[in-house]
């Protein structure tokens, strides 16, 4: 495995909040500029497919690997020879919301992706949460 980035953030909204967000793959344009657009079968579950189109990039395929309500929110994108997986979290602590944001690559061609993938996803992941905090607390 190789850990490509982690972005955190605190907010004033509830982990409610930020799950509503997550699960709500028509709004991730909003948040994520690099994103074009993202769909995913419906009812929402661990094991739901789905397909998203990054600007300038092709149509990828992703599963949902983890789905907490209110919590976690991860995916799974499916890479020839690899697995790229961005986890979402949100825990309540001391009357605020803690957010977080990691993304890991793993699988035999794992190193050709980060190289590819990983200086993007750097560049981006911490302004991407920063949106996504403005969006929800200006609700």
């Amino acid at each position: 495995m190789i850990e490509i980035v982690q972005a955190h953030a605190t907010s004033t909204a509830s982990p409610a909040d930020y799950y509503a967000r997550w699960i709500q793959h028509d709004t991730w344009a909003s948040w994520s500029p690099d994103t074009d657009w993202v769909r995913a079968d419906h009812p929402l579950a661990v094991g739901s497919r789905g397909t998203m189109k990054p600007k300038g990039g092709p149509k990828l395929n992703f599963v949902v690997t983890t789905l907490e309500k209110d919590r976690e929110y991860t995916d799974t994108t499916l890479l020839p020879g690899a697995r790229l997986v961005f986890q979402h979290t949100a825990r309540a602590t001391d009357g605020q919301t803690d957010l977080g944001v990691r993304i890991w690559i793993s699988g035999p061609l794992a190193f050709i992706w980060a190289k590819i993938l990983g200086g993007g996803f750097r560049e981006s992941a911490q302004a991407d949460l920063e949106r996504l905090v403005r969006i929800v607390e200006e609700e």
